[in-house]
């Protein structure tokens, strides 16, 4: 079998440490395996599909602009099929079936199994797995679910409604699903033996590139790699799963965990501080996430939450929390925090007056890493008069076309794009650059 995770959106939900360029997956604050060690989503999941000897089969799906991370986050550790842009499940499953078909050698009658990346989860789960593909051949399904044994009813989650009694003591077969319902609705379900649509199916790769040959798809993976703008954003679910013929589910019953929301996420937060500053010891039930250069201190709240990232910060009780995606609305901003596999950089300061564009980064190059300077022009608009480099700390080589330059602790140089090439740090190499544009000239 091989092992799909689907690295999906931002996640507005855990605004403003979840943004467009660092999905909630990514975010490093669940307890690592070391004291006072952070981990994120995703290297969560891969450590554990590891730890019980799965981690050979995994391949990631995950838009081109994730890339950069999931390297800096898990290095060579797993293999990643890329999405030119990002699109709904349908798309992103059926380009990971053809690349594993095509680029892999994967023969048609093997199963695929496909996770969501940011299931909290204990490895028990993945223990099922093999179970899963086996279910799946016995009972010669389309598809194999796995569904989780409710523990209260919930109305944020789906659920898998299957036949009552089953011969099988492995896996029932599967007769509908009902999406969010109401929490009495979800009481009724449980009754009857409900189970929660955790996101986890396996199914043969011939059964989808069938579906796709069906729907006009071509099943080709370059031709639908080179199409794959001009494909509709359809989920999965509704479009292949729910039209099924024959779907079984296993019922797995031990801890699961959709960790969308700061109130679902903080639960799993081992310290209720991170970063600089300080809580009273008359807050109880109250987490801190800081990831600013500035002290935060609370005093006498309980039972909320307070995050603040270079994108924004965020005041709010743990029971409304999940209304923060209402709240943001359509809003977009700039990126102002981005990870990359050469390192990272933030935004100090972003003022736009009249007609020119103020900008204060800071930007963090790992040893042995470059960054090319046509990423920094990238970031920033066109049309820049100005754009200079001062050297916080650790020694690097601005390289040109004719010549290198030694970068040092307190030099300061102005970047012209025309001719430097690339910075190569020879330390870990912390810089501020300052950037003026003229707004005017950007819009022509």
């Amino acid at each position: 079998m091989k092992i799909v995770l689907l690295s999906g959106g931002s996640g507005k939900r855990l605004w403003p440490l979840s943004s467009d360029s660092r999905s909630k997956q990514f975010l490093k604050i669940l307890p690592g395996e070391a004291a006072e060690q952070y981990e994120s989503m995703v290297q969560r999941i891969l450590r554990q599909l590891h730890t019980v000897g799965l981690k050979d089969n995994v391949f990631i799906t995950a838009s081109a602009g994730q890339i950069e991370i999931l390297q800096q986050q898990l290095g060579d550790q797993v293999q990643f099929i890329v999405e030119p842009e990002r699109k709904d499940t349908l798309p992103a499953i059926c380009l990971s079936v053809l690349y594993l078909n095509e680029q892999q050698l994967v023969s048609s009658d093997e199963v695929v199994i496909v996770l969501p990346v940011d299931s909290y989860v204990n490895e028990a789960l993945f223990l099922k797995l093999a179970e899963l593909e086996q279910s799946l051949r016995k009972a010669k399904a389309d598809i194999a679910l796995i569904g989780v044994e409710p523990t209260y009813p919930s109305a944020k989650y789906g659920y898998i409604i299957p036949e009552s009694s089953s011969e099988n003591q492995s896996y029932r077969k599967v007769t509908h699903f009902v999406e969010k319902p109401s929490e009495q609705k979800a009481e009724k379900l449980i009754g009857e033996g409900a189970l929660w649509n955790c996101g986890i199916f396996a199914f043969q790769c011939s059964y989808l590139l069938e579906k796709m040959q069906e729907r006009g798809m071509t099943t080709q993976y370059h031709s639908f790699f080179d199409d794959y703008a001009q494909l509709q954003a359809q989920s999965f679910d509704y479009e292949i799963l729910e039209k099924a013929d024959h779907i079984i589910t296993a019922t797995y019953k031990g801890y699961w965990k959709d960790l969308g929301t700061w109130n679902t996420l903080t639960e799993e937060i081992a310290d209720s501080f991170i970063g600089k500053g300080k809580m009273s010891a008359d807050c109880s039930n109250t987490h801190v996430i800081n990831e600013l250069g500035v002290p935060i201190y609370v005093l006498g709240i309980s039972d909320a939450v307070v995050a603040a990232s270079p994108e924004g910060i965020i005041v709010t009780d743990k029971v409304s929390s999940p209304r923060l995606k209402e709240l943001l609305g359509d809003f977009h901003q700039r990126p102002m925090y981005e990870e990359k596999s050469w390192g990272h950089y933030k935004v100090i300061d972003h003022t736009v007056r009249e007609d020119q564009e103020y900008t204060i980064s800071k930007f963090k190059i790992f040893k042995d890493h470059q960054l090319p300077t046509s990423y920094l022009y990238s970031i920033f608009k066109q049309g820049h008069t100005t754009m200079r480099l001062t050297i916080l700390s650790g020694q690097g080589t601005l390289v040109a076309e004719q010549h290198s330059e030694s970068l040092h602790t307190g030099i300061t140089v102005e970047l012209d794009y025309s001719s430097i090439n690339f910075i190569k740090a020879l330390t870990e190499l912390e810089f501020m650059i300052v950037s003026i544009s003229d707004t005017h000239e950007c819009k022509n």
